[in-house]
């Protein structure tokens, strides 16, 4: 009996595999598919954001929930040599778990000059009936307010009068100095954002015309700033020129920044610059809460920082004028530096840019 071939299937049966199309694929095939297809890119960002997330809460909540003294330089006029006035100082360094950090003045105009300088944040001299704790709010309110309830219980228990003076006090508008870390952040983030767009919408741009409009709208986003927060709002008398520039070095920096990053690792760029300049920039700049009351790490790192040299040199400006300090121009204009330098040596990696001559131009000239 002659075998008889397989019947054919029907209309609509499902078909046979056949051959390599009929084997399931591999996981490294799988693997290599999915990092070809939309969906990894979205999955990483999906990832990253919800690490973002945390991070700049844990960022914040760790620097700022609960300030607690760490060194808090304090000048003590013609150290008290009685012994009631040492008990006053060992039990107010004892009520701050050790902080002070104690600098001996001969005179109380030489103390004043260290407190004008930034040097020190308070002043412990005699008075006429006990003693004299000058404070400077504008050096930091909380400081000042943790300097000033100290020393008063210290002087209750000791049965010590305590006269407390605030000699740089904050401007009206502005009661808890939050307004210039407000219009810091804000010159950082636009800075960066700023460049993001750039890339995407003028994405051609050459390296010269990138750094020239991101100097442009550094110094009219600055102008912005500043112009709100003092002329419209009146919340802080801002030395308008010099705090205009002050935030436009800042926007400037922040923008040049991401475009440093950008260049070296492309489309991932705002990670670091992320990183750098909100995640810990902004909670170590000293601007919601001052350097002595951060973690100590954050309050050495948070200088050599953008956000934190902004802070620094705006602080100064408003309420300090007189003793302007190179320091925070030089942290701001060593980042600009490297960034411009990075940018402009390995543009050719950058996702912008175009050639110097454009096509139609170039056509043009070969013609005649």
């Amino acid at each position: 009996m002659s075998e008889s071939a397989p019947p054919e299937p029907g209309p609509g049966a499902p078909h046979a595999p056949h051959g390599a199309h009929g084997r399931p694929l591999t996981r490294g095939q799988k693997w290599a598919g999915f990092k070809e297809s939309p969906y990894f890119p979205a999955t990483v960002l999906l990832l990253i954001l919800a690490a973002a997330a945390g991070l700049f809460a844990g960022s914040y909540t760790y620097a700022m929930a609960n300030p607690t003294p760490h060194r808090i330089p304090t000048a003590v006029v013609s150290q008290p040599d009685t012994a009631r006035g040492k008990e006053f100082v060992a039990a107010m360094d004892k009520a701050l778990d050790a902080s002070l950090v104690i600098r001996v003045f001969p005179t109380a105009t030489a103390a004043r000059e260290a407190l004008g300088e930034q040097e020190v944040f308070a002043i412990v001299r005699p008075a006429e009936r006990g003693v004299r704790l000058d404070v400077a709010a504008a050096s930091g309110a909380a400081v000042a307010q943790l300097l000033g309830e100290s020393a008063v219980k210290v002087g209750d228990t000791l049965g010590i009068p305590v006269a407390v003076h605030d000699v740089k006090p904050l401007q009206k508008g502005d009661p808890r100095g939050l307004a210039l870390f407000y219009i810091s952040l804000a010159a950082v983030i636009i800075g960066f954002v700023g460049s993001i767009q750039l890339s995407v919408h003028a994405r051609a741009l050459i390296p010269l015309e990138r750094i020239g409009f991101t100097i442009a709208y550094s110094l009219l986003g600055a102008f912005a700033i500043a112009s709100v927060v003092d002329w419209l709002l009146g919340a802080v008398d801002l030395p308008f020129v010099e705090s205009w520039l002050i935030l436009a070095f800042t926007m400037f920096t922040s923008g040049m920044v991401f475009t440093m990053f950008n260049t070296l690792i492309g489309r991932w760029a705002m990670l670091p610059t992320w990183g750098v300049m909100v995640l810990l920039g902004n909670p170590s700049s000293g601007g919601a809460v001052s350097w002595p009351l951060l973690p100590s790490l954050l309050g050495h790192i948070g200088r050599w920082l953008p956000p934190g040299a902004s802070v620094n040199a705006q602080h100064t400006a408003v309420y300090y004028q007189g003793h302007q300090r190179i320091f925070p121009f030089l942290v701001l204009a060593a980042w600009s530096l490297v960034s411009c330098t990075v940018f402009g040596v390995w543009r050719h990696r950058h996702p912008g840019g175009r050639d110097h001559m454009p096509q139609h131009a170039a056509t043009g000239t070969a013609a005649t």
